[in-house]
């Protein structure tokens, strides 16, 4: 998709596991630019036809579609990147109203309407407003857990790359919130090593759970580096204006 570079966008799940049906509402995103396949993104359905993701995969698009198979023989078998059997159109793209006004990272969130509604027993579901604040203070913060989904590359170097394009799942630690300059009160940022597993290229706009539940307490975001080593940098939905925004096309 994207360069992962300094404080980058993040484009996949490294040293995770395969994720098979277990969050079968985490979807693989093709984003167009002028008509053609441009980019690919993870996001999560809120709804039968409302598909969170990040800004930066939704700005300047000019369309796409998403496929909720879990391996990547299944998605190539369906017409990856283009659209045919098994790929679901996107009908509107929007980006937060703020995103190019800051730093992508600071109003990073985008949703994207599909053309025909797909049924799920479970949908992704919105934190409560500043829901998020408490971890800050909570004793014991590092233990906090989530739980990251995504398609893309589970591990790279100069040399490797491997598990492209297979919804892949981790579970990251707390390592930072709340405070002041880079990640601010908009970002989160979340352990990725071998032991906890973390994000990389391919998981733009994935959720990351709170927990094991189905509550979305952000989008990956960022990375630090090149390699997906050390933190990821994760959007948070808890704050009033991107609740507001995500809201007005759950509730129009």
């Amino acid at each position: 998709m994207l360069s992962l570079l300094s404080a980058g966008p993040a484009i996949a799940v490294t040293d995770g596991e395969l994720d098979g049906n277990e969050h079968p509402h985490v979807g693989l995103l093709i984003f167009d630019v002028g008509g053609n396949p441009n980019h690919r993104c993870s996001g999560t359905l809120l709804s039968p036809t409302v598909l969170l993701t990040a800004g930066h995969c939704t700005d300047g698009t000019s369309g796409g579609r998403v496929w909720f198979d879990a391996t990547e023989a299944e998605i190539l078998a369906k017409g990856y990147p283009f659209g045919g059997a098994g790929a679901i159109e996107f009908s509107f793209i929007d980006t937060h109203p703020l995103f190019p006004t800051a730093p992508f990272f600071v109003h990073d969130v985008g949703i994207a309407i599909l053309s025909e509604p797909v049924d799920m027993a479970t949908y992704g579901a919105l934190p409560a407003v500043n829901s998020l604040d408490e971890l800050a203070t909570r004793r014991g913060q590092q233990n906090q857990m989530f739980t990251a989904v995504g398609y893309g590359l589970q591990r790279i170097n100069p040399v490797f790359i491997e598990a492209v394009r297979t919804r892949m799942v981790a579970y990251p630690n707390l390592i930072q919130i709340n405070v002041p300059g880079f990640t601010g009160d908009f970002s989160l940022l979340l352990s990725n090593n071998h032991s906890t597993g973390g994000t990389c290229f391919g998981d733009s706009g994935g959720p990351n759970f709170l927990g094991s539940t189905n509550i979305v307490a952000g989008v990956t975001s960022f990375g630090i580096n090149g390699n997906c080593a050390g933190t990821g940098g994760v959007f948070r939905m808890d704050r009033q204006n991107v609740l507001d925004f995500v809201n007005s096309w759950l509730n129009p």
